[in-house]
């Protein structure tokens, strides 16, 4: 018997039956289906939890602290855990790392005319900062040349008041190509003062702006950048004022407290950060931190969901088994005959697999069209009822349901696959009936 009469049999002896075959292609259809839509909500809070934490930092950045080894008086031989100038080239050197930069911060107070805020001054080497691909909202990236240059971040425009008046406006302040004063006096443009005779009285710069930077949630929204080497002088400012030891930081083969890495594939981070920990033995922090533990609290619930879509399809594998055994049942004196005019035993057993596989197929296909649509619904007319049942466990994003290409392709191959195993054993059974016994059965 040919492959193509053994599918026209296979499909007249499920017609044979239409609504048995149907109610076993329906527990396939709820069963996929079932599996499809509760592992897109998982990979659906996943892309959630990555949304929201991209919101809250840059995937791609690495910021290392370092392990005890600040200081001048650093072994110059025992590198590990120390930050300076060789260990940035090193790290720098690292596969996957595509920029690295030294920083110092100093919280500060920066002034626009009669209007002032405070903030954290963040000095990076500009030369290097466009690669950490942040980007721009207003004016232009900071530049190495910009002496006492500052980049905002979005949301420190937001901030500016006049401290006399206590006026606070709801717009922006206008930054980019104003001249600032930028002090660590935080009593700056009030006209009254402290009259503490201990009051350290720190020194002015003049600075200018440059730039706004885009993002508004992350990080960055919160700070200003400066060119290293003018904070540096600026810090270096302040703590002769505050009659502090000045050696302490610099460039000049000396260590920092941080640094910045930059990493384009985000699928390297966790691998820096094992060398960046266990080989050369800094402290690190990354957003990926938080993604990680949320899609392990991801991937537990897809396993849940996953599992209450394996048990709908288990039960319709053993309708597909019920349906086949009937079959068996019903055409018992049919399989004598064709044992009799010499039908070959395995394309007995191949008949019966093909029917249960195309109930699997049918049922899978079925499914999965189902499955996109309910995805669909999820993530329009549902969206708001999804939201608020996921808010709670910080889930809630621009998609409640994604169906990946692999799954939907999983999925169908999956079903097929329980249709033919439900169907070995009534298969086989058919293939050992007696022929003799067959014929004598009506």
């Amino acid at each position: 018997m040919n492959s193509r009469d053994l599918l026209d049999l296979c499909f007249r002896n499920l017609f044979r039956r239409r609504a048995r075959t149907l109610l076993a292609v329906i527990g396939v259809v709820v069963g996929t289906c079932a599996i499809v839509v509760m592992l897109s909500i998982g990979y659906g809070l996943t892309a959630n939890f990555q949304e929201q934490i991209e919101s809250y930092g840059n995937l791609h950045l690495i910021q290392v602290s370092a392990n005890g080894g600040s200081g001048v008086n650093a072994d110059k031989n025992d590198l590990k855990g120390i930050i300076n100038d060789k260990t940035l080239k090193t790290m720098g050197e690292i596969k996957g790392v595509d920029a690295v930069t030294p920083v110092v911060s100093e919280y500060m107070t920066v002034a626009v005319g009669k209007k002032v805020t405070q903030t954290e001054f963040v000095g990076i080497d500009a030369e290097v900062f466009e690669k950490f691909n942040y980007e721009i909202g207003e004016g232009r990236m900071l530049r190495p040349s910009d002496k006492n240059g500052v980049l905002f971040g979005n949301n420190v425009p937001m901030w500016f008041y006049n401290p006399n008046k206590n006026d606070w406006s709801d717009e922006p302040e206008d930054v980019v190509d104003e001249k600032l004063v930028i002090t660590a006096d935080w009593e700056y443009g009030m006209k009254k003062k402290s009259s503490d005779p201990d009051k350290i009285t720190y020194p002015e710069f003049k600075g200018k702006g440059v730039g706004v930077l885009a993002s508004e949630n992350d990080e960055s929204s919160y700070r200003v950048y400066m060119n290293i080497d003018d904070l540096e002088e600026i810090i270096a400012a302040n703590k002769k004022a505050r009659k502090e030891n000045t050696t302490a930081n610099g460039r000049q083969g000396k260590t920092y407290d941080q640094a910045w890495v930059y990493v384009s594939d985000i699928n390297e981070v966790e691998d820096i950060i094992e060398i960046l920990k266990d080989d050369m033995g800094y402290y690190t922090y990354s957003a990926t931190d938080w993604l990680n533990a949320m899609q392990d609290t991801a991937r537990m619930i897809q396993g849940v969901l996953g599992g209450i879509g394996g048990i709908s399809l288990f039960v319709a594998a053993l309708g597909i088994t019920n349906t086949m055994i009937m079959s068996i049942y019903e055409r018992t004196k049919e399989i004598g005959v064709m044992k009799v005019i010499g039908a070959n035993l395995k394309d007995i057993r191949k008949m019966f697999l093909i029917e249960a596989g195309l109930i699997g197929f049918g049922g899978g296909l079925i499914g999965l069209a189902l499955s996109y649509l309910i995805s669909f619904l999820m993530n329009t007319v549902l969206v708001g009822v999804m939201g608020s049942i996921f808010s709670d466990i910080g889930g809630y994003g621009s998609s409640v349901s994604i169906i990946p290409w692999y799954i939907a392709v999983g999925a169908l191959a999956f079903a097929t696959f329980v249709g033919v195993a439900a169907g070995y054993g009534p298969a086989r059974r058919a293939m050992n009936l007696s022929a003799l016994e067959s014929l004598r059965n009506e």
